[in-house]
């Protein structure tokens, strides 16, 4: 396969803003939990600018981060005491020479050339025993993303420069905060995004902006059915199999490499 093309929006994405939501990330790994990493040598695929990483790192024996874009942006933050080691690589081509116990990819898969690919490769990285955890865009329930919101990225906002583009974002989080604090707090189930909104409104008005600017910025995406999480954790490799939507709008997949896969 094709090494996969740097991306300089996510250098320029990551470089002006930053996700400190742990609770964001403890959500996206479950059942996985932060503890389970103790002892363990992690893999992570698409560090961005490296918060997931620092939230792991004060459990997880080693980590290595790995990012086509922003592995470089991510080590002049680590910590002085850091066992992270950063490597720029293309996670659908990189060959690391080793397995890991734990692989995990958080936002990252579905924004690349071939997710098919990229969580086989992942998979090539796992040691027997090891668990893969993934979180991605689901194609179930982001209709209006994956048919409004895209087109207009592809055709208009992808020519914007980024600084324009955030304050576009910081527009837009503006405007739904009237909807999201008034008829989005009713029972109403049914409105699209009802459950990604109750999160909207645990979060910071910048952290939102984030949401936001990240669905617009975003050089490319594919939203991942259901029926693909599954094929990725196929049974005859995995065990201990979780697949769950998570506010309506995205996948945490996981699965433990069977002992015998070899």
């Amino acid at each position: 396969m094709t090494t996969q093309q740097k991306q300089n929006e996510w250098f320029e994405q990551w470089s002006m803003l930053q996700d400190q939501e742990r609770f964001l990330f403890e959500d996206w790994i479950a059942p996985l939990k932060l503890d389970d990493l103790r002892g363990k040598e992690v893999l992570e695929c698409g560090c961005g600018g490296g918060q997931h990483t620092a939230f792991m790192e004060p459990y997880a024996r080693l980590i290595t981060a790995v990012d086509l874009n922003t592995a470089d942006l991510a080590r002049t933050r680590k910590q002085a005491d850091s066992h992270t080691t950063y490597v720029e690589a293309d996670i659908a081509a990189m060959d690391l020479k080793k397995r890991f116990d734990i692989v995990l990819s958080i936002g990252v898969v579905h924004h690349t050339d071939d997710p098919d690919h990229t969580v086989a490769n992942m998979i090539r990285h796992l040691k027997p025993g090891g668990r893969l955890v993934l979180w991605v865009y689901s194609k179930e329930g982001n209709t209006l993303v994956e048919y409004g919101v895209e087109p207009l990225r592809k055709l208009f906002l992808k020519r914007l420069p980024r600084k324009v583009l955030y304050r576009l974002s910081q527009l837009i989080t503006g405007l739904l905060m009237l909807p999201v604090y008034t008829i989005y707090t009713l029972p109403l189930t049914f409105l699209p995004f009802h459950d990604y909104f109750r999160n909207f409104r645990k979060l910071s008005f910048k952290r939102n902006v984030l949401n936001v600017f990240d669905k617009l910025n975003a050089p490319q995406v594919q939203f991942i059915s259901r029926k693909r999480a599954e094929r990725w954790l196929d049974p005859k490799q995995f065990e201990e199999i979780h697949i769950s939507s998570y506010c309506g709008v995205s996948w945490r997949a996981s699965g433990r490499l069977k002992e015998e896969t070899q």
